[in-house]
């Protein structure tokens, strides 16, 4: 691998550490800023859901632009939007500010997952694929673990505030990383020089999207994609909440969840990533959200310290591995040049999933007022995921847009 490779896949990994550092951040401040700023669970819910329909309004217009134009440039702009967005986190007082900051997080969030797959996937080695996506979505889990540990002790000496405003300056310093580091193609290899990557054809680029539309695979995987993403969403946004609020954990026992799911989703990553390509990744990605189905019902019946943590451990090892799993199985089935299109798209159904899940478990657990029939939902969810991957046959390996419009 060349340096310029190492390079582009390191700017890539400080990319996600640093979207999925904000995103999981919001799980460990809101047990404070639930007090600060006088909201209910579903309001709490409301300002997370707001992030996610800036990232999935985004999302696939960037999954589209990375095949397209200047990666370099996406990332560097998106990711400077996210610094703003998280920066002004620190100073809302208002529901609706709240809601609005973190939703031009959101979009500039965006730019942390859809590009980065489609950039990752050009500077990769064919047989290398999955084992590289997955150690640049480590940076994701890596993010959330170290933010898990450094938020509580910022929260304590400073406030949730601070969190904020620390977590802005990160993502101002990796939009410049990208700025010197990413490169959108290797040398000789731009979109337009290898077929590989271009998928060259007589048809028409719109011709290979609408075929890749009508393909029951795709939106076999694409809604499964947005139940097991409603599913994560709620232990991921309220864990720490019904930990402290109901099972009565010390805010640092409660906040320490948040990391024990981080550390376990790498080991997650690493290793079932890898087992996929062996096992097949539609029966990898079913045996990750059994794991997430059972670690739900533990959280639900089983409320001692030892038994939460062992719960959340098995939730982050099945977690870990699903991201990199369905975006790889976007080259698996699909052409290498549509990459960005479809990750996009599919990304749609992820935020979909994604707004939903924090409101409606708010909901569900402000009426109730019990946390544990928003993680039957979780469960629920779950297992229909599971029921949507049966149909789906063997990777098709379609490597040009010729055999995907046959």
């Amino acid at each position: 691998m060349s340096k310029r490779s190492v390079a582009v896949i390191m700017a890539s990994f400080g990319t996600v550490f640093t979207g999925f550092a904000i995103r999981g951040s919001y799980g460990i401040l809101l047990p404070e800023m639930l007090t600060s700023l006088r909201i209910s669970k579903t309001q709490a819910g409301l300002i997370y859901s707001s992030f996610f329909i800036g990232y999935t309004l985004f999302s696939p217009v960037l999954g589209l632009l990375a095949d397209r134009i200047n990666v370099r440039v996406l990332l560097t702009l998106f990711l400077a939007i996210l610094g703003i967005g998280t920066f002004l986190m620190g100073y809302s007082s208002l529901l609706s500010e709240a809601c609005f900051f973190f939703a031009l997080a959101g979009i500039g969030a965006s730019a942390s997952w859809s590009p980065v797959v489609a950039l990752v996937q050009r500077w990769s080695i064919d047989k290398h694929r999955g084992t590289t996506l997955a150690f640049v979505d480590v940076g994701g889990s890596l993010g959330v673990a170290i933010s898990g540990m450094i938020m509580p002790l910022i929260v304590m000496t400073y406030n949730w505030r601070m969190g904020w405003k620390g977590l802005g300056t990160l993502a101002f310093l990796t939009a410049g990383i990208n700025f010197f580091l990413v490169r959108d193609y290797p040398v000789g290899k731009s979109n337009l020089e290898n077929p590989k990557f271009s998928g060259r054809s007589d048809k028409p680029v719109s011709t290979m999207y609408v075929k890749i539309l009508r393909d029951i695979t795709f939106w076999l995987i694409g809604v499964s994609y947005l139940l097991i993403a409603f599913s994560v969403l709620i232990p991921y946004t309220f864990i720490s909440t019904y930990a402290v609020q109901e099972l009565m954990f010390p805010y640092d026992v409660a906040t320490r969840l948040i990391t024990v799911m981080a550390v376990s989703s790498i080991v997650g990553k690493l290793l079932l990533t890898s087992f996929s390509d062996a096992l097949g990744r539609i029966k990898t990605i079913i045996t990750c959200e059994m794991l997430i189905i059972i670690a739900n019902l533990g959280i639900v019946f089983f409320h001692g310290s030892l038994a939460m943590h062992l719960c959340i451990a098995i939730f982050g090892f099945g977690q870990g591995a699903i991201w990199p799993l369905y975006a790889v199985c976007a080259s698996d089935y699909f052409s290498r040049s549509s990459i960005g299109f479809i990750i996009g798209f599919w990304t749609l159904f992820f935020g979909v999933g994604s707004m939903l899940s924090p409101i409606i478990a708010g909901w569900v657990a402000d009426t109730t007022s019990k946390f544990m029939w928003s993680f039957m939902l979780a469960t629920a969810t779950a297992t229909m995921s599971i029921f949507l991957l049966f149909p789906i046959r063997k990777e098709k390996l379609i490597d040009n847009v010729e055999a995907c419009t046959h």
